[in-house]
């Protein structure tokens, strides 16, 4: 049968930030800390870089930075509930690792943090992924979507408290300040908006991996949401051939942290072609150009595309007026930044002081029962879309309209018959004296009788 053209392929790579603390202090290093995390991942899957029976990845990053990647979602709602079931997998990992730390004799508590800078000013990241046809001028064709990304900021941000030589600020985003490039090859060295490897993880003759590392870590599912949707969007545009390609920055890297450091969207931003424009107005056109997007029919969307569109139009219209209260449930920057001023009010404390700084960062723990967020989504102070059956699900099924079925169900066929395998993106093996490996390069097909004879040989 064949497929709608605009179908997609989403991912999510979300890094943790990670410390443990006793009496107030911290008492072990990172790598200590991750080696209590990552205790029964290891002892399952012989490594700290393994696949899971939900078919996601889990790993342990550059600077013990713990790492989520979802399985393959064709689903925007199927995202949200796999990137939700990491944060669940790994609250259930810091639970079980203070466990294993207090039975070694040592006190304190371990800490997860889905955010995107440490006190010592490193960042980690939260990737997008979004699968595309392949064509010959993909760099032009990545390069035409920067504006839109960098730009972005002003609904998906996830705010930060930002000292600066001119005082702190309150910022849009998290992730800005650390990005150092427009389109790059690399990841770490230049840090780019839009990563260039070429590593579809699917066939390498038909698609590319748009892969977006500017991105902040949302908390919130509704502006997770909106991130992806809205990109999804703007792609259909490129796709069809309506996305403006004559919005090209004169500065990617200045234009970024401008952005972020001004509150009200209105900073004049330079284009190549010699234009003067504004986060607003370039966030206006690209809105406007996505409705009439989905109005022609160009494009087929769910619900959630529809909910997206509203609420990209009220986070604009927020940024415009100054008054976020109409996206103070829905929006991470507009949830924090109420917070922290009605803290500010209650306690005569400034936007500078160490309890501001900590109320920021205890808005990212993950842990239910203390992080800020949760707590505030547990009060209905903060929209949630997805239902909790559905993401205790995603911990243990995957996606079932992906390959990520497949990945899955054989991953946790070897784990019942106790069988040494080895998996990845696109390849499943069973580690037998003579081998057994099934490639897997659609990322669509959810079914395959390869698999499921590899499955019947375990």
């Amino acid at each position: 049968m064949a497929r709608h053209a605009l179908q997609r392929i989403f991912g999510l790579e979300t890094e943790y930030g990670l410390t443990s603390v006793a009496n107030a202090r911290r008492q072990l290093n990172p790598d200590e800390v991750a080696r209590y995390l990552f205790k029964p991942v290891v002892a399952w899957g012989r490594s700290n870089n393994v696949f899971l029976p939900n078919g996601a990845r889990l790993y342990l990053d550059v600077g013990s930075h713990p790492e989520y990647a979802t399985a393959e979602c064709d689903q925007i709602i199927d995202l949200l509930n796999q990137d939700r079931a990491g944060e669940n997998i790994l609250n259930q990992m810091a639970t079980d690792a203070n466990r294993y730390m207090q039975e070694d004799g040592l006190e304190g508590e371990i800490y997860l943090f889905k955010n995107n800078t440490d006190s010592s000013g490193t960042s980690y990241g939260c990737h997008e992924n979004y699968l595309i046809r392949r064509r010959a001028d993909y760099a032009e064709h990545a390069e035409s979507v920067l504006p839109f990304l960098i730009t972005r900021q002003i609904m998906v941000g996830a705010g930060k408290v930002l000292n600066t030589p001119r005082g702190t600020v309150y910022a849009y985003s998290q992730r800005a300040d650390h990005m150092w490039d427009g389109v790059s090859s690399s990841t770490t060295r230049s840090r780019p908006i839009i990563n260039t490897r070429d590593e579809p993880h699917a066939d390498a003759e038909l698609y590319r991996r748009l892969h977006v590392i500017v991105g902040d870590s949302n908390m919130s599912e509704t502006t997770t949401l909106l991130k992806v949707a809205s990109t999804d969007l703007i792609l259909g545009l490129l796709e069809t051939g309506k996305l403006r390609r004559d919005r090209g920055l004169e500065n990617a890297v200045k234009t970024i942290r401008e952005v972020s450091h001004d509150s009200t969207g209105r900073a004049p931003i330079a284009l190549a072609a010699g234009l003067t424009m504004n986060a607003l107005g370039l966030q206006s056109e690209y809105l406007a150009a996505a409705q009439s997007l989905v109005q022609a029919g160009d494009i087929e969307v769910t619900d959630l595309h529809v909910y997206a569109l509203e609420l990209w139009q009220r986070a604009l219209t927020a940024v415009e007026s100054g008054d976020s209260s109409t996206i103070c449930r829905e929006i991470d920057w507009a949830i924090k930044k109420q917070l922290i001023e009605q803290y500010c009010t209650r306690h005569g404390v400034d936007l500078g002081s160490a309890q501001v700084a900590q109320l920021d960062l205890r808005y990212h723990d993950i842990d239910p029962s203390r992080g800020l967020f949760r707590i505030l989504e547990a009060g209905g102070h903060a929209v949630r879309v997805t239902q909790p059956a559905a993401v205790a699900q995603a911990q243990d099924v995957p996606p079932q309209t992906t390959r990520a079925k497949l990945r899955g169900d054989f991953i946790a066929a070897a784990r019942t018959a106790g069988r040494e395998v080895s998996v990845d993106w696109t390849h499943l093996k069973v580690n037998d004296q003579v081998p057994k490996t099934v490639l897997c390069k659609d990322p669509f097909v959810s079914s395959d009788e390869r698999v499921d004879a590899l499955i019947a040989s375990l």
